[in-house]
């Protein structure tokens, strides 16, 4: 996929990341990751971001971040357009880009990069450096240690064509709005903040009317909902939904650091999807909690 074809496919619809399925030992099981993916295509996502932050990249060795690559790949060809995630250190993140295309991936969600802090000119050559890795399209994400301002981002657009779109996990409303006047039309726009169905409407007031979800993958259809019912300025719906489903998983969700990933794979496993279990340093949800999320569930007739 050309990335200018790649940017006009992200500026509209709901997109996703599918988590990564484990066995109980901990390894990566393909065989329910691909009838995963089987499962949430048919719902009409835009696109799916695979081994991203909820499909614990952070986690996967470089041989198993191929694997799940491959199969996301071969299981959604002409289906749904998937992006790798690639992060980590500059020559790391290059390597991920790189093997991403060669696996056939229409696109890159740079994730950051680990640990160290960094200056705004060392953001920009990190980013620049993947860009110029591959042919494909590439996201960056705004989140944790990468924390671009718009200057950064107006040399970028201006050194990497093929840097087509901008992703959101801060939640800085004064940077949001400066990069979003400043970059105009350069990039698609994309609201990454965890349970990002809580901001969407702030985020479509600032012209971001794009993001991903994370519930999308245990109540794919209720996700797909709430996005026509925000797109289409239906408040009753997006109202109730929040009240009785959004709210309440949010206050499960931050009972414990990390849990952003922990609950979307009880979510899973609640419907008949079960991922496996999260790896260390996450911890999965205790018994108390899933139930918890399990009546949150069945009440919005969603299992």
């Amino acid at each position: 996929m050309h990335p200018q074809d790649l940017k006009r496919t992200l500026s509209s619809g709901l997109l996703s990341f599918p988590i990564t399925d484990f066995d109980d030992a901990g390894n990566f099981r393909p065989s329910t990751y691909a009838e995963r993916l089987e499962w949430l295509a048919p719902y009409g996502a835009s696109a799916l971001f695979a081994a991203g932050g909820t499909g614990e990249f952070f986690s996967l060795t470089g041989e198993e971040f191929s694997d799940v690559i491959r199969v996301a790949v071969e299981t959604c060809r002409g289906k749904v357009p998937i992006l790798a995630g690639a992060g980590g250190p500059t020559r790391t993140a290059m390597a991920f880009a790189r093997e991403a295309e060669r696996l056939g991936a229409q696109g890159i969600l740079l994730l950051p990069h680990y640990l160290t802090e960094a200056g705004q000119d060392g953001l920009v050559a990190h980013v620049e450096a993947v860009c110029n890795a591959t042919r494909l399209g590439v996201v960056v994400y705004n989140r944790a240690q990468c924390r671009l301002g718009a200057e950064s981002l107006a040399l970028l657009a201006e050194r990497c064509p093929n840097l087509i779109g901008f992703k959101d996990g801060i939640g800085d409303i004064e940077l949001m709005v400066s990069i979003r006047r400043r970059l105009g039309e350069r990039f698609s726009y994309l609201g990454g903040l965890p349970t990002a169905e809580v901001y969407a409407g702030a985020y479509k007031a600032l012209g971001v009317p794009v993001y991903s979800s994370a519930v999308f993958n245990f109540v794919p259809q209720l996700a797909m909902d709430f996005y026509h019912a925000m797109a289409g300025g239906d408040d009753a719906t997006v109202n109730r939904l929040l009240d009785t489903f959004f709210l309440p998983y949010l206050a499960i969700r931050n009972r414990q650091p990390g849990y952003a990933v922990s609950i979307v794979k009880a979510g899973a496993r609640l419907v008949g999807r079960d991922g496996g279990p999260v790896r260390a340093p996450l911890t999965d949800l205790t018994p108390a909690e899933s139930d918890m999320l399990h009546q949150l569930i069945v009440a919005q007739g969603a299992q």
